[in-house]
């Protein structure tokens, strides 16, 4: 099914869609110096300040994890600069998944096992002077771990996975 979408659902819908193959200057063109990403608390240092550099680290922490990412729309409504996007997002694992504490450091390491995923999210979009000012989403991570592998751990995958966390905790000490 072709969308045509105007004004604030379009931007909207562009924003979530460059998470998985924009450039940085198309962050530079849609995200707000000032825009706050309200899921970075799990993401790395660089992706929990504002604005367009924020908004790209959190993009490039995805893409390092997970190749082929595409959010198929099914549904978007919004009221006033406030747009709802109901989405699928698929993708393949390549990388680690790391996840991050309220400090920054790395708690949680998913080593790549290689399969394709497809969950339902929904992100919540606020969009103000044509740029992207606010993001926050509902995301289905239980069917994303289930699909990729990650649940239930095998002792095998548990052993990959506290390898890699040690590997991620080094990496953003130094």
């Amino acid at each position: 099914m072709t969308h045509t979408y105007s004004g604030v659902h379009e931007i909207a819908v562009r924003c979530i869609r460059m998470m998985g193959d924009g450039t940085r200057e198309e962050f530079d063109e849609l995200v707000h110096p000032d825009a706050v990403n309200r899921e970075a608390k799990a993401e790395p240092p660089a992706a929990r300040g504002r604005g367009p550099a924020a908004v790209w680290a959190s993009a490039q922490w995805l893409r390092g994890a997970f190749a082929d990412l595409h959010w198929e729309i099914h549904d978007i409504v919004g009221t006033g600069d406030l747009v709802a996007v109901h989405t699928t997002m698929s993708g393949r694992q390549i990388g680690p998944f790391i996840v991050y504490d309220d400090n920054a450091r790395p708690v949680q390491a998913f080593p790549s096992t290689g399969k394709t995923f497809a969950v339902t999210q929904s992100h919540w979009c606020r969009i103000v002077d044509g740029q992207l000012f606010e993001h926050w989403a509902n995301r289905d991570d239980l069917g994303q771990a289930t699909q990729l592998g990650w649940v239930p751990p095998t002792p095998l995958y548990i052993a990959r996975m506290q390898a890699a966390l040690r590997r991620a905790r080094r990496e953003s000490a130094s």
